[in-house]
């Protein structure tokens, strides 16, 4: 088996409980996120999909800053799932879909990166709905369900089936996400 496929299974079972752990709102959730992010930065860089790579890399930093604030807001008692306005959401999108659009074209100027324009644009929301993630926004697990599907395509294009395959059940995760942080939500 090719080092990138161990990398991207093990690099699954880490993000894999990352996400239960983010959906059950647990701080323990950020050390795995960050482990997967760090392995599959190689996969990435490997397989051309540059976009993802810098993803990737933001991941390991907002997992650090998730991490942080997680459990300085979990020592205080005070850490609620909170909503975006529709203006919050609006002004959201407009940036994501500038700096989709910028760096899809930066890519597919100055680059050999495989499908710049979708491999940047699902880089530009994931950067939006991790932040989102971070903050303990409800709306992240929206952003969460668009982008996974795409995602799917995307990691099946380029051989990932494993990850695609992951970004599938993310995609089932972020329903279930959604509904668990509703209800957290509603009650505080």
């Amino acid at each position: 088996m090719p080092d990138s496929i161990i990398i991207e299974v093990v690099a699954t079972g880490a993000s894999l409980l990352y996400i239960v752990l983010l959906i059950r709102e647990r701080v323990s959730c950020w050390p795995f996120g960050i482990a997967g992010s760090l392995m599959m930065i190689y996969v990435f860089i490997d397989i051309r999909l540059y976009s993802e790579a810098i993803l990737y890399a933001f991941y390991v930093g907002m997992g650090i800053w998730g991490w942080a604030r997680w459990t300085a807001r979990a020592k205080v008692g005070s850490h609620p799932v909170t909503r975006l306005s529709i203006r919050g959401n609006a002004a959201l999108i407009a940036v994501s879909l500038t700096f989709g659009l910028t760096l899809g074209h930066l890519l597919a100027t100055f680059t050999d990166a495989e499908r710049p324009l979708i491999d940047a644009m699902t880089t530009s929301f994931s950067f939006a709905a991790t932040f989102l993630e971070v903050r303990k926004t409800l709306d992240a697990w929206v952003y969460w369900m668009i982008i996974n599907f795409v995602t799917i395509w995307l990691y099946q294009d380029r051989a990932l089936d494993i990850y695609a395959a992951l970004m599938a059940l993310y995609a089932v995760l972020s329903v279930v996400g959604f509904f668990r942080w509703r209800k957290a939500y509603r009650n505080s």
